[in-house]
């Protein structure tokens, strides 16, 4: 079995309380959309949170997020094979995978991309207060570009895309922050996400960072609940 879900931003008590209800198996795999935030401080910090989640057994994969670092940035981490593609891993904590964007995944007999990264809105109150902000939050002109040619190599069609924030024409507005200027955003990666769902044939996508469970159309927002497509 497969479970995908939202956001974490470095609690695991959400993780926890799902496989002590559950009991999902050791092959199982749950899914994070993003924002995990097990790499945010880069320290003992982090490590806590690893630890508890690593213990419990079952493998969780993560879409980067916004609010940490991505793994190849990071010297402990190295790439490995799983699923039909690669992701990375830090050797002390084997049962913590990362995806790596534009990788496809065979996750329960589904082909899968992966395709993290977002704009933080809370960027300048981050920066005017200290906090950490990774410049390379959002995905880089070569990782659409791979993404892109992933897709064309595919035929443009996939059974589940993975993101962490959603394609423009879906953006949930009811969840927009009221302190933020909306006109202060930038919209780039939801953007960009549009012209590939314009293009794309999938028969789900599903995806986080909005802090909303919805869904409309083919999309499933996810935070709170937990979800399996099987």
């Amino acid at each position: 079995m497969v479970y995908y879900t939202g956001d974490i931003h470095g609690e695991a008590m959400k993780i926890l309380n799902f496989i002590s209800r559950f009991q999902p198996a050791a092959d199982d795999t749950i899914v994070i959309l993003g924002d995990t935030g097990l790499n945010y401080f880069n320290d003992s910090r982090d490590n806590h949170t690893k630890i508890q989640l690593n213990d419990q057994g079952v493998t969780i994969l993560s879409l980067h997020g916004n609010h940490e670092r991505r793994p190849e940035s990071l010297p402990y981490y190295h790439e490995m094979p799983w699923g039909g593609g690669i992701v990375y891993i830090q050797d002390i904590f084997p049962n913590l995978l990362f995806a790596k964007d534009g990788e496809i995944y065979n996750l329960d007999g589904r082909q899968c991309i992966a395709i993290g990264g977002a704009y933080s809105v809370d960027k300048f109150y981050r920066l005017q207060n200290g906090l950490r902000w990774f410049a390379d939050e959002q995905p880089s002109p070569v990782t659409k570009e791979h993404v892109e040619s992933v897709l064309d190599g595919a035929g443009w069609k996939i059974d589940t895309v993975l993101t962490h924030t959603c394609p423009a024409k879906y953006i949930p507005t009811e969840a927009f922050m009221s302190c933020v200027d909306q006109s202060t955003v930038d919209r780039s990666t939801e953007n960009w996400l549009d012209t590939i769902e314009e293009r794309l044939t999938y028969d789900h996508w599903l995806c986080g960072h909005w802090h909303i469970d919805k869904r409309i159309d083919k999309l499933h927002f996810l935070m709170n609940g937990f979800e399996s497509l099987s």
